[in-house]
């Protein structure tokens, strides 16, 4: 499956504008010939924690520009948007069906104050998309690595949506490595470029093999990145590297002095 990340640069609190231009590159990916196109968390926002006035109800304009655009292209289309109720932070899938779930970011942001104005999600979800067994998730999730192994036997694709500051580059950079190799997965990571409520992003999509490897990517500019996600890699990886085979189950001993 072809997969599109766009890499926009969020005007601030401007939904009308992003998915204008948005709207842009995800016609921009299906010309291509992409299956899934994926925008950033919050794409039509910016990281605000202003959740009382631009979280969005179900049916809201955001989600409505979602589906229609879909619809309209054909294509599996993942964005991040602030939603009610809640509020929480969710990642949407707008299938080219009509059809539409929701993920809501499992691990707020409380070093930025995420937690004050955006509920904890509960759950994990995985979506098959024409085969492809997707897992989303959002931004601060990508630090915790219990949600990734607790669907692995069920994923082919970890797809992580972000505003990731460019001042911890390198964490993201590497984390997104992490769990591809440790899992045996596709991982995408899609992030924003520019500057929005006093930070800078840097970008640095990328699209990452079962085996580490980066096959697609870019930084710093908006962007359209491309790659071909297959989805028996990750079986195949994990049949010729059978890791994972290998987890046992453990208990912690107590401290010692």
């Amino acid at each position: 499956m072809l997969v599109a990340l766009i890499q926009l640069d969020t005007r601030w609190e401007d939904p009308p504008t992003n998915r204008r231009r948005a709207e842009r590159y995800v016609r921009a990916a299906a010309a291509a010939g992409a299956r899934l196109v994926v925008l950033p968390e919050m794409f039509a926002t910016g990281f605000s924690m202003d959740a009382g006035r631009l979280a969005e109800p179900a049916d809201g304009d955001t989600e409505i520009w979602l589906r229609g655009v879909a619809s309209d292209l054909g294509v599996h289309l993942i964005a991040g948007m602030p939603a009610l109720p809640g509020p929480e932070n969710h990642a949407v899938w707008a299938a080219p069906d009509g059809g539409l779930a929701r993920y809501a970011k499992l691990h707020p942001f409380s070093y930025a104050g995420e937690d004050t104005h955006y509920r904890a999600g509960r759950a994990v979800h995985t979506w098959d998309l024409e085969g492809l067994r997707v897992t989303p998730l959002v931004c601060y999730d990508l630090r915790f690595p219990e949600p990734f192994r607790a669907v692995v036997d069920r994923t082919d694709l970890y797809v992580i949506l972000a505003n990731w500051p460019e001042r911890r580059r390198a964490h993201w950079q590497a984390l997104l490595r992490a769990r591809a190799i440790e899992n045996l997965a596709w991982v995408a990571g899609v992030n924003r470029v520019g500057e929005g409520g006093g930070l800078r992003y840097a970008g640095d999509s990328m699209v990452i093999s079962p085996w580490g490897e980066t096959v697609a990517g870019a930084a710093e500019l908006e962007a359209l990145v491309l790659a071909e996600v297959d989805p028996a890699a990750p079986a195949r990886a994990r049949a010729e590297f059978p890791v994972l085979r290998d987890r046992r189950p453990f208990d912690v001993a107590p401290e010692e002095s």
